[in-house]
Parts: C-alpha cells; sequence; structure tokens
C-alpha cells in the first residue's frame, strides 16, 4: 500500500516528466529565468549564464529550484542608432531552455527555438534618473514535429545612470510557452500581459 505522501510524491514526479510534452499540447508553459548576462552590439543580443528558476505547466504543479538555464541570441539591430536608448533587432538568432534533472524536471532541452518576430529593446527611464532596459519578442519551435509558440520578456538590472555599455545582468525574464501556434491578437494580448507583470516586478524591484 502507498501511503499518502508516497501518492503525492509520485503524482508530482509524473506530473514533472510530462512537462515537455505540456508543451506540445493545446496547453501553455511558463519558464522564469533570473541572471545572466545579457551582452552585444548592433550584431545581436546574447544571454548568458542565466539559471531557470520555476516552471509552470498547465494542470501541473508549480516547480521551483535551479532548474537548468535560459539561453539566447537575437537577430542584428535593423533599427535605432544606437543600443544605449533602445532600437529593434530582426528574427532569427536560438532561444533555449534546458533542465539540469533537478526536482523532477528532465535533463536535456525542454523547448528549442528561434525568434519569429523583431525583437524590442526598449530603454525605460526610472524616478531619479536610472535607467533599465526590456527585451520583448515572440517566439517559435517545431520539437517532436509540433509547432509551438511563445513570448519572452526579460528585463535588465537597474544600470543607475550609465546606459547600456555592450554589457549588462538580466534581474529577471518570464517565457510562456502554448502548445498550438496563436493567433497574432493572441501573442498580443499575451505580450502586453508580460509587459505589465514586468512593469510590477520593476516597481517592486526599485521601490
Amino acid at each position: 500500500m502507498f501511503s499518502g505522501r508516497s501518492v503525492l510524491t509520485l503524482s508530482l514526479f509524473l506530473a514533472c516528466l510530462m512537462i515537455p510534452a505540456a508543451s506540445f499540447a493545446d496547453s501553455s508553459v511558463d519558464f522564469s529565468n533570473i541572471g545572466g548576462t545579457l551582452a552585444g552590439s548592433s550584431s545581436g543580443l546574447t544571454l548568458s549564464g542565466s539559471t531557470l528558476i520555476a516552471i509552470i505547466a498547465e494542470g501541473s504543479p508549480k516547480i521551483t529550484g535551479d532548474l537548468g538555464t535560459v539561453a539566447f541570441s537575437t537577430g542584428a539591430l535593423t533599427s535605432g542608432s544606437s543600443l544605449t536608448k533602445g532600437g529593434t533587432f530582426a528574427a532569427g538568432g536560438t532561444f533555449i531552455v534546458t533542465g539540469n534533472g533537478t526536482n523532477g524536471v528532465p535533463s536535456g532541452t525542454l523547448f528549442s527555438g528561434s525568434f519569429s518576430g523583431h525583437v524590442t529593446w526598449s530603454l525605460v527611464n526610472l524616478e531619479n534618473g536610472p535607467h533599465s532596459y526590456t527585451l520583448t519578442g515572440t517566439l517559435t519551435g517545431t520539437p517532436q514535429g509540433v509547432s509551438v509558440s511563445g513570448v519572452t520578456v526579460q528585463l535588465t538590472i537597474n544600470t543607475g545612470k550609465n546606459f547600456f555599455n555592450g554589457s549588462t545582468m538580466i534581474s529577471g525574464g518570464d517565457t510562456t510557452i502554448v502548445g498550438s501556434v496563436p493567433e497574432p491578437s493572441t501573442v498580443a494580448m499575451l505580450g502586453t500581459g508580460l509587459l505589465g507583470l514586468a512593469g510590477m516586478v520593476r516597481r517592486k524591484l526599485h521601490s
């Protein structure tokens, strides 16, 4: 006979194993990351060393901890003469979420894709002069032959009164992947919602 705790543990383990499958159904999975270095120039931006700290798959318990990594690269700059004031990067590049086998999360690639549209790099002027930046982009991938899409929002740390000089740290990021290709209006609504969340996070960080 299994105890109640054993059943709960087994259920959690099985739910964790189904995280990749959740990405391929008509549902969603949310990845949160913190830290890492965002570096680049007009040739593109690259995130490395960012830690995956939470996964929420629809219908499954939230999993937290040091779960893996999030890394990406964008296409080249298409508008904006200086990254200090923001700009737009081309579609393409890569976006990879990797699990490390912790807390039942599978070890290996959880999502692999690229930016399906332009990537927006926005300067945010905070109170009393400090600066921060927000990177927002839509994603697409075809793991296991199934088309999936999503949106990522990445927030940089407060750079003080200095502007982006080619490298900065990420304070936090959120990436939501859905199992079927959404309508453009759905992507827009998701992006708007994530930007609203980003604003709340930023206010909390700088309060």
